[in-house]
């Protein structure tokens, strides 16, 4: 019985790939990957996609104790002088502080998965947002008037990756 342990061991060793013995773990080396490449959305498609109102919408701001704060709640994109802008109508939450102190966050929007046979059963079509608070003042009052808003937070989108 012992042979027969240490002989699967070693045939075993011989399958260990040497890249488990790299620098990178798993993680780390996945989180630079665009797995969903394939199905990002960009553009006017990720604007009329994120404007139809279904699908998962998520936006993460940073606490000032530096934690990760992460909220669920409907946004809406906005096309001006061929840029794009995410708009926030916020109550009074620890993630309009966080916008209103440091101007910056991450929004990411899924679409709901296809049910067409073979399709994935979870969300792969979207998009991660990085998004910073608008300071040119005649841009803001532009979109504030687009929007017919006064209370509404805009961000213009400075990046766009697929969902992972």
């Amino acid at each position: 019985m012992t042979k027969r342990l240490v002989s699967l061991l070693l045939v075993l060793a011989l399958f260990i790939p040497v890249a488990a013995f790299a620098e990178e773990d798993a993680v780390s080396s996945a989180s630079v990957a665009n797995f969903y490449g394939d199905y990002a959305l960009t553009g006017d498609d990720l604007m009329n996609a994120v404007n139809s109102f279904s699908g998962f919408y998520l936006v993460s701001t940073v606490n000032p104790d530096g934690t990760a704060n992460s909220a669920y709640f409907i946004f809406a994109i906005t096309k001006y002088e061929d840029k794009y802008y995410l708009r926030l109508g916020l109550a009074e939450n620890q993630s309009k502080l966080n916008l209103e102190a440091n101007g910056c966050g991450v929004a990411v929007y899924a679409a709901t998965p296809s049910t067409e046979e073979g399709a994935k059963p979870y969300a792969v079509s979207g998009a991660r947002m990085t998004f910073s608070k608008v300071t040119d003042a005649a841009v803001e009052e532009a979109l504030v008037k687009e929007s017919g808003s006064d209370t509404a937070m805009f961000f213009e989108i400075t990046n766009v990756a697929p969902l992972g």
